[in-house]
């Protein structure tokens, strides 16, 4: 049994967790949210409120991280909305909660850490993405995470594997039901790169068994047929009103490759989850 202190246990780290559990881990889950700590402890969580900012960190992530040997960060950047500290994205939020957290890591008995990132950081690139690609990123969430992937990779007090996943999606959880309807949708003909919730966990139970660490996985299914299919597919599927796209606007073509995660990790995809 292997004690996993998961730091963020929301739509990916909350079933993640339960999963462990059942695998016989022990898990510490850290929310935000006081009304979730009752949520976390009935499913089988040590439940911990930790609020992690730019400049400040709870008390309470000592205990949070204490005699866990893995730590998994799933906290996304949140740079827009009501996030009160992303009045200036330029600066680097993420990034900082990241700096304020190290120090934490450092001194507790984790020796592991898994970073949950975006395959965002490669930017509208063309062609076969891989782990070999250079990022590019071009949003301020992919900026931030990249860093933030640097930030824990170059610390030698423990050792990282960053996981980037595609575009997450589940049954409660897909877009297609945000395009529905829609009109003058652009890019008809660039293939998706998603990724189910199921498979997200499955990975992530494989690397923890197999202990794959110090290194970086593109997590998207290994299924991309054109957003115009697919997203005309489920809307079908959904009963939902199909969405319109715009042939003349311009197409990036780009396909994220999970090869290393198929060859490097023996993973399987679900077909029937996507």
């Amino acid at each position: 049994m292997t004690q996993i202190s998961i730091l963020g246990c929301g739509w990916l780290g909350f079933p993640l967790a339960k999963k462990l559990i059942e695998k016989g881990h022990s898990v510490n889950g850290s929310t935000t949210s006081e009304n979730k700590l009752s949520l976390l402890e009935n499913a089988g969580i040590n439940p911990f409120l930790v609020a992690l900012e730019s400049d400040s960190i709870s008390e309470s992530i000592n205990d949070f991280l204490k005699n866990s040997e893995i730590l998994i960060i799933d906290i996304p950047p949140k740079l827009r909305g009501n996030n009160s500290d992303s009045s200036n994205p330029s600066q680097k939020i993420f990034v900082e909660k990241m700096q304020k957290l190290i120090p934490y890591i450092e001194k507790s008995t984790v020796k592991k850490v898994l970073f949950v990132s975006s395959t965002s950081v490669y930017g509208d690139e063309n062609g076969i993405i891989t782990e070999e690609t250079i990022p590019n990123p071009e949003t301020e969430s992919g900026k931030q995470l990249l860093l933030a992937e640097a930030f824990l990779q170059k610390n030698q007090n423990f050792e990282t594997t960053i996981l980037r996943f595609g575009g997450l999606i589940s049954e409660d959880r897909h877009p297609v039901k945000f395009l529905a309807g829609k009109e003058n949708l652009e890019n008809p003909d660039a293939p998706v790169n998603l990724i189910h919730q199921n498979d997200c966990i499955g990975i992530i139970e494989e690397i923890i068994k197999q202990s794959k660490w110090n290194d970086v996985f593109n997590a998207v299914a290994p299924f991309h047929p054109t957003r115009e299919e697919y997203y005309t597919q489920k809307a079908k599927e959904q009963n939902l009103v199909l969405p319109k796209f715009n042939t003349e606007k311009s197409n990036i073509k780009k396909i994220i490759s999970s090869e290393k995660i198929e060859t490097n990790l023996n993973y399987h995809f679900k077909p029937e989850n996507h």
